[in-house]
């Protein structure tokens, strides 16, 4: 059932779970405890397409590291962020999860192994092949990867959901339709209410956009808003707990990280068309899309102490450039427009067209670009960035129009973000001119002295950084090191669990969408087995009280 609150109902809902956030994590965490045989209740605090008031309860200020307005940088409608993702997934690898001496704060409290079988499930989700594609995958394609040293770099890959619409409310019928679960829009929580004891949730305090109250009751609770938002309805929950839930040693909001994104040189020379043809668009492999990127490899990342960072090579306008006229026309419609459900299908016809046309003058029209100085074989960095607990979301002194602080983000970089690019440069370069495959002119900010990460306009839709917001309620064995335990349940809180990127101790490379689901079945499969083992709930979930105003 879905019920509109702007409709002027009065609601107070009893449940199994109420999760907290309609985006990838919040869906998926839903769908599984329904099939577990929960009764669940749905928040989200938008409605089923963009709306300017209430995407100004996302605007907050940034004031380190330049980055995106954050009323931009995040979606409040059913199906969240994911209604501009791009589709790319990719696992988190082996060295991602253990702790590193040369990367403080790192090291999750699970493995790779025991998030392996939720990998395989996710990917299920997506309808993605059950492994990852290969080397040989890619050379069966017209598109060998070139044969990288295996201690000094290696090829990893993203596969893409090529579904672009699987989170939207038409495609979340099975939830509307399902007897057990309530979806409520329009229904912004303003406090997770904790019980006087301050160990547990009693209830979560909800307001329309009328101004009007509710409140929802469950026996368990998922926060599931988004890395930013999770954090912020922590610290913004202090009625009961002064210093806000989960945040008794001050780590709620800390170890705030993004996958920055910035130009790292470009390559030249005769053999750059290989590299480019490799790495510098999607393949079809087995009737799925794919494309491949370079890393350093493990020993690398060890002998100079170097990030799990990454970067593509793709054909991209030299810094003094200009884009293509068609390109130009879809990221002005891109950037120009609000992300409306119009506005987004305008995006995507726009897009296909470019493509296609760029499609008509394949192979020749990179080679004549670059002839003509109009396009560089440019390193694209998709980056690690380093757990920094100064890097952190806090809550700020102005207020949203429903009475809530907003965010304040300071996000901050370290050394050991952009040394990692220039290893990461540095190693490519050496390979290239050892396989005859050009040579690599590094960025200059990689040797400037003060070292500091540089954003390129030129490089990318998204100049700054992924949009993925990961690291502030981290997954920590104590609570002293994170917000939440190996299981996404939040220290010293019973029925509390958090869902989303917000969990990652560490960020490797990898796009988060695929480890995001993987963790919210996790999460969902150990509070469906905790309540399996507790009395059964005697009440029903009560009936809404319509209220018409």
């Amino acid at each position: 059932m879905h019920i509109d609150l702007d409709d002027g109902v009065s609601a107070e809902l009893l449940a199994d779970t109420c999760v907290i956030g309609a985006g990838a994590a919040g869906i998926t965490v839903a769908r599984r405890l329904l099939a577990a045989g929960q009764r669940v209740v749905l928040l989200e605090s938008g409605g089923l397409d963009h709306e300017a008031d209430t995407a100004a309860l996302n605007e907050g200020r940034s004031v380190g590291e330049p980055y995106y307005p954050l009323d931009h940088a995040r979606l409040r409608f059913f199906g969240g962020t994911t209604a501009i993702w791009g589709g790319r997934c990719a696992e988190l690898d082996p060295i991602d999860f253990v702790r590193r001496d040369w990367v403080p704060h790192s090291g999750w409290p699970i493995d790779h192994a025991e998030i392996a079988p939720y990998y395989a499930a996710a990917r299920d989700l997506l309808d993605l092949p059950s492994r990852e594609p290969t080397a040989e995958s890619f050379a069966r394609a017209g598109a060998p990867l070139p044969d990288f040293d295996a201690d000094v770099l290696r090829t990893p890959f993203w596969s893409f959901d090529d579904r672009f619409n699987r989170f939207t409310f038409e495609s979340c019928a099975d939830l509307r339709e399902n007897p057990r679960c309530r979806i409520l829009t329009h229904a912004t929580v303003t406090e997770i209410v904790a019980l006087p004891s301050g160990r547990a949730i009693g209830h979560l305090d909800l307001t329309a956009r009328s101004g009007r109250r509710h409140r929802v009751r469950a026996r368990n609770y998922v926060l599931a808003a988004g890395g930013i938002e999770n954090a912020r309805l922590l610290l913004a929950s202090d009625s009961i707990v002064r210093t806000g839930l989960g945040n008794a040693h001050d780590q709620v909001g800390r170890y705030f990280m993004e996958h920055p994104h910035a130009r790292g040189g470009r390559i030249v020379g005769p053999g750059v068309w290989a590299l480019l043809n490799a790495f510098g668009r999607k393949h079809r492999l087995d009737g799925h899309s794919a494309a491949a990127l370079i890393a350093p490899a493990e020993r690398l990342q060890r002998e100079q102490g170097l990030l799990n960072t990454s970067l593509t090579i793709a054909g991209r306008r030299p810094v003094h450039g200009s884009e293509a006229l068609g390109m130009r026309a879809y990221q002005k419609l891109k950037h120009d427009l609000a992300p409306s459900r119009r506005a987004r299908a305008m995006w995507m016809r726009t897009k296909q067209a470019v493509n296609a046309t760029m499609s008509v003058t394949e192979p020749l029209r990179p080679w004549l670009l670059h002839k003509a100085g109009r396009l560089d074989v440019a390193l694209v960095v998709r980056g690690e960035q380093a757990p920094n607990p100064d890097s952190r979301v806090l809550l700020d002194g102005t207020t949203d129009a429903l009475g809530l602080r907003r965010a304040r983000l300071d996000w901050r970089m370290s050394a050991i973000d952009t040394d990692s690019v220039a290893g990461l440069v540095a190693a490519l370069g050496r390979e290239t001119e050892r396989l005859g495959l050009g040579r690599v002119e590094a960025a200059p900010w990689l040797s400037d002295a003060s070292r500091a990460w540089r954003t390129d306009p030129l490089i990318s839709a998204h100049p700054i950084g992924g949009y993925h917001h990961m690291g502030t309620t981290r997954m920590a064995d104590s609570p002293r090191e994170g917000v939440t335990d190996a299981t996404g349940r939040v220290h010293g809180l019973a029925n509390l669990h958090v869902a989303g990127s917000s969990l990652f101790p560490t960020s490797g490379w990898a796009n988060p969408t695929l480890t995001i689901l993987a963790l919210a079945l996790r999460t969902a499969d150990f509070i469906a087995r905790g309540a399996a083992q507790e009395p059964a709930i005697e009440q029903e979930t009560r009936p809404l009280v319509a209220a018409r105003r």
